[in-house]
């Protein structure tokens, strides 16, 4: 079938993005349909052929907030008339796109609109932003109902994103779960070490100098709760990421953290084998993060919720904190100090979530809907 994807910006780089290079490895001619394209802050997507929507002519087109309100033509604009299978992959208004009868439209959904539903308040926390913009918020919940319904059917990225989508668009969905990077599945093999190395490095992990993070800085990722805690600890915690929270979140770091901005894949792998445990503070969609840390032996502590809860075996690669406060934070990381985690564990749980079960699986659904 001739198939084109279709996703909300190309504009950042994050675990979305890593979803959309997998679907390129299973429709390697399919091109890329989106409303706006940043080539600097997205080269991962020079792999695709990227076809933009007419707000990439606008002026600071590429600070897609500023044309919130424009997201639902940009995607209706599109023609999709010559494809037999249409992909959107989207937490946003890349779902809105119209396709002709016949034309399969799968979505695969990361989330609904995060900043319409399951997170408006973090989001709208001012009180006179969220009053003034109340009649644009009206309008694209009111859009974004209407273009739920138009995908023919609906695959979820966790159990967590089932239950949204069932929640605030009454669609039914199947759960698929995205797959840990084949690139950072060979870089973690590479380094894998056997059991009587594993072995000893349990003893030694106490030793490890430090915590990591690696995340947007974003409201809802919560390093403003990590923060917190590590300097109550007086814990070194290393942060990799970019986003709005970045000067706040600065401003809050004492003298045991520190920000390390954008990292390459080959950088971000030094990182991950040199820490001691990654910490998740967030309610994630599912957390591409997590499976990336275990894929090199490393556990996760993390809130008890979101897609963390799918990949994540408590107490044994990982442990899991019950409030979203500082306090309940501090304390799982008392625990994990005092707790042995078997990196090879860690290492078989991210194994689960590889790029042949999801290509197995994504097609398998593809095919399903095709007949």
């Amino acid at each position: 079938m001739k198939t084109a994807l279709v996703y909300d910006r190309v504009n950042k780089w994050g675990g979305a993005e890593r979803v959309l290079l997998a679907l390129h490895k299973l429709f390697p001619d399919a091109p890329l349909y989106t409303s706006v394209y940043d080539k600097k802050k997205a080269p991962w997507a020079k792999v695709f052929d990227v076809r933009t929507s007419f707000l990439q002519n606008f002026p600071f087109a590429t600070r897609h907030e500023l044309y919130a309100t424009l997201m639902p033509l940009a995607f209706e604009s599109f023609s999709f008339d010559e494809y037999d299978l249409v992909i959107s992959v989207t937490s946003e208004a890349a779902k809105g796109i119209i396709v002709k009868p016949g034309t399969l439209h799968i979505c695969y959904c990361l989330t609904p609109t995060r900043y319409l539903w399951s997170a408006y308040d973090d989001y709208f926390k001012n009180p006179y932003f969220k009053f003034i913009s109340k009649p644009i918020v009206s309008y694209l919940r009111t859009w974004d109902k209407i273009a739920a319904q138009r995908p023919d059917a609906y695959l979820a990225i966790s159990k967590e994103v089932q239950g949204r989508i069932k929640k605030y668009y009454d669609r039914e969905s199947e759960v698929v779960y995205p797959p840990l990077s084949e690139a950072f599945s060979s870089l973690a093999s590479s380094v894998q070490l056997k059991t009587q190395e594993l072995n000893a490095k349990i003893l030694n992990a106490k030793r490890l100098p430090y915590f990591l993070i690696v995340s947007r800085l974003v409201p809802y990722k919560r390093i403003d709760l990590a923060i917190s805690a590590f300097n109550k600890l007086k814990l070194p915690l290393k942060i990799v990421g970019i986003g709005s929270e970045e000067k706040r979140l600065k401003e809050m770091a004492g003298q045991t953290i520190e920000f390390l901005g954008y990292l390459t894949q080959e950088e971000l792998v030094g990182y991950y084998r040199g820490c001691r445990a990654l910490i998740f503070p967030g309610i994630e969609d599912f957390g591409l993060a997590i499976l990336e840390a275990q894929s090199f032996g490393k556990p996760v502590i993390a809130f008890r919720g979101g897609g963390a809860i799918e990949t994540i075996i408590d107490g044994k690669t990982g442990l899991f904190f019950d409030k979203q406060s500082v306090g309940s934070l501090t304390q799982a990381i008392k625990q994990f100090n005092n707790k042995t985690i078997n990196p090879e564990d860690c290492i078989n749980q991210a194994q689960k979530f590889n790029f042949e079960q999801f290509k197995k699986n994504f097609m398998k659904k593809v095919e399903e809907l095709s007949a």
